[in-house]
C-alpha cells in the first residue's frame, strides 16, 4: 500500500511528457513521495513569510521567497496582484484535474487601446563629487543646507552623522531640560561633591542632602545612571567605588523616596563592586609589617598581596548593601534575592576568577542567604574550593587574599554552628580523631584550620549537615 497523497499516475504523465515511456511501479511511488516531500518543505517555509508578514492568507510571493530559500528556481508569471481563478475538469471518476483559467481578452479593445509612452533611453554623465575633499557646487552635488535636510531628525537621531558632516551639533546634557534650573544645579552639585576627595564635609553634606531630601525623588534616575556609570568606569579608584556605595546606602535611607522600580537598576553597581575582578590600585607586594586579620582566635599575617587589602573592605560593604536591598525589597521584585544567589555562587564557583571576587562573592552568599545558604550553597563546595586555597597559599604573593578568603569561610561555619545551636563538645583532642572526616567535607585546609582553632561545634555542626551538592 503506497501512503503518497500525490497521485502517481500524474508522475507517469510528465514521464511521457519528456519522453519517458515506461516506469517501474516501485519508482513511479518514490517519486510521488519525494514529490509529496518537496511540496511539505515549500509550502511550510512559505508559511514562515506569511507568518512574518504578519498575515493569514498565503500569496504567491510566499511561495516564490520560499522558493529562493531553498535554492529553486521561482515560477514566472503569477502574481499576487491578480486573481487567481482555478478551474476543475474531471477525467474520469474520482480523478479532478485542476487548471489555471486564463482571462479572455478582447481583440477590438487590444487594438484601439493608446500605445503606452517610449521609455526614454539610459544615459550615463560625470561629473566631480568632490575636488582635493572639497565638494563642488554644482547642481549633481547637495549644498550644505540640503545635507542637513538629508540627516536624520527626533529623538532618536545620531547627533554624529551631523558633527561627521561639519555642521553644528547640540550635545544634551545627561539631566533633561524637563528637570527645572533649580534641580539640574542640585543634580550638578550632588555630582562634583561625591567626587570631590579634597572636601570631605563637602562630601557628607551631599550624602545627607541625598537621605534626607524630598526633593532628591526627581534626581533619582539620573543618580542611578551616574553611580552606575562611575562605578563602570572607576574599578581601579577605590575613593570613587566608596562614594558611589555611600550615595546608594544614602538612597537607601531616604525614607521620601519609592525606589522599588529602581532596584533592578541599583544591583548591578553593587554587585560589581561586590564580586569584581579587580578593585582598585595593583600592588607587586604588600609592606612587610601589613595588617593582620584575625581568623577567630588566631591571628594571620597578610604577608604579601597582589591587590591593594582595602578593595576588601569595599567588598564587604557591597556584601551588605546586598543584604539591605534583599531585606527591604525582595517581597517587590520577585527572584531578586535568588539571581543575586546565583550570580554570587557563580562567582565562588570559577577557578578563573581572583580570590577577591571569591572573598565578595563569600561575603554576599553569607548575609543575602544567612545560614541555610551556607548550609546548601557554600558548605557542599568546599571539598572542590580545597584545591584553589592549597594554590593560592603555595604562592606568596596570593597568601594575603587566600587569609582573607579562609577567615570569611571560617566565620559562615560559625554562623551556620550558631544557627544550628549545635552542642559544643569539650576539648581538641576529640578533633583530631574526625580529621579525616572533616577534611572529607570541607577539604584540608578548612579542616586544619577548624582543628587548629578548636572550633568543636563546627567541625560537630559540618559532620551532621547533609551535603547535597547545588
Amino acid at each position: 500500500m503506497s501512503s503518497s497523497v500525490w497521485n502517481p499516475d500524474n508522475v507517469r504523465d510528465v514521464a511521457e511528457s519528456v519522453g519517458i515511456a515506461s516506469l517501474a511501479d516501485n519508482v513511479v511511488e518514490e517519486l510521488a513521495r519525494d514529490v509529496d516531500y518537496r511540496l511539505a518543505q515549500v509550502l511550510e517555509e512559505a508559511l514562515k513569510f506569511m507568518r512574518h508578514g504578519k498575515r493569514t492568507t498565503l500569496s504567491t510571493h510566499d511561495i516564490s521567497h520560499a522558493l529562493k530559500v531553498l535554492n529553486v528556481e521561482p515560477l514566472y508569471g503569477y502574481e499576487s496582484a491578480r486573481p487567481l481563478r482555478f478551474g476543475e475538469a474531471s477525467l474520469g471518476p474520482g480523478q479532478p484535474l485542476y487548471y489555471l483559467e486564463d482571462e479572455e481578452v478582447d481583440f477590438e479593445k487590444l487594438i484601439n487601446a493608446p500605445l503606452p509612452k517610449v521609455p526614454r533611453e539610459i544615459t550615463f554623465t560625470a561629473h566631480w563629487l568632490a575636488v582635493e575633499g572639497v565638494q563642488p557646487s554644482i547642481p549633481q552635488n547637495p549644498t550644505a543646507s540640503n545635507q542637513a535636510d538629508l540627516l536624520p531628525k527626533g529623538p532618536n537621531a545620531n547627533p554624529h552623522l551631523a558633527a561627521a558632516n561639519g555642521l553644528e551639533t547640540s550635545v544634551k546634557p545627561l539631566v533633561k531640560h524637563v528637570l527645572s534650573k533649580e534641580s539640574q544645579e542640585l543634580f550638578a552639585k550632588l555630582s562634583s561633591a561625591l567626587l570631590d576627595e579634597s572636601n570631605p564635609e563637602w562630601q557628607n553634606a551631599a550624602l545627607s542632602s541625598i537621605q534626607s531630601d524630598p526633593g532628591i525623588h526627581q534626581l533619582t534616575t539620573y543618580l542611578i545612571t551616574f553611580i552606575a556609570e562611575k562605578v563602570t568606569h572607576s574599578m581601579k579608584n577605590l575613593f570613587v567605588l566608596k562614594s558611589m556605595l555611600k550615595a546608594i546606602d544614602a538612597l537607601l535611607a531616604n525614607p521620601t523616596i519609592y525606589l522599588d522600580p529602581y532596584i533592578p537598576y541599583m544591583v548591578p553597581p553593587v554587585l560589581t563592586c561586590c564580586v569584581g575582578k579587580h578593585l582598585g590600585p595593583a600592588l607587586s607586594q604588600a609592606p612587610s609589617n601589613a595588617s593582620s586579620e584575625t581568623l577567630n582566635g588566631n591571628n594571620v599575617m597578610n604577608g604579601q598581596a597582589h591587590a591593594s587589602p582595602e578593595h576588601f573592605e569595599v567588598r564587604k560593604v557591597s556584601a551588605s548593601l546586598l543584604q539591605l536591598i534583599c531585606r527591604k525589597y525582595s517581597s517587590s521584585n520577585q527572584g531578586l534575592k535568588t539571581r543575586i544567589a546565583r550570580s554570587c555562587l557563580k562567582a565562588f564557583l570559577d577557578p578563573n576568577k581572583p580570590l577577591g571576587t571569591h572573598y565578595g562573592a563569600l561575603q554576599a552568599l553569607r548575609r543575602v542567604l544567612g545560614a541555610d545558604g551556607i548550609r546548601i550553597g557554600i558548605l557542599p563546595n568546599l571539598k572542590i574550593y580545597d584545591e584553589v586555597l592549597k594554590e593560592a597559599f603555595a604562592d606568596d604573593s596570593k597568601k594575603g587574599e587566600a587569609q582573607h578568603v579562609l577567615a570569611i569561610i571560617l566565620s559562615c561555619l560559625d554562623d551556620m554552628e550558631r544557627s544550628k545551636g549545635a552542642m559544643r563538645a569539650n576539648g581538641v583532642a576529640n578533633l583530631e580523631g574526625q580529621r579525616e572526616r572533616l577534611t572529607d567535607k570541607v577539604g584540608e585546609v578548612v579542616a586544619d584550620q577548624i582543628i587548629k582553632s578548636g572550633r568543636t561545634a563546627v567541625a560537630q555542626a559540618v559532620l551532621e549537615a547533609d551535603l547535597n551538592i547545588v
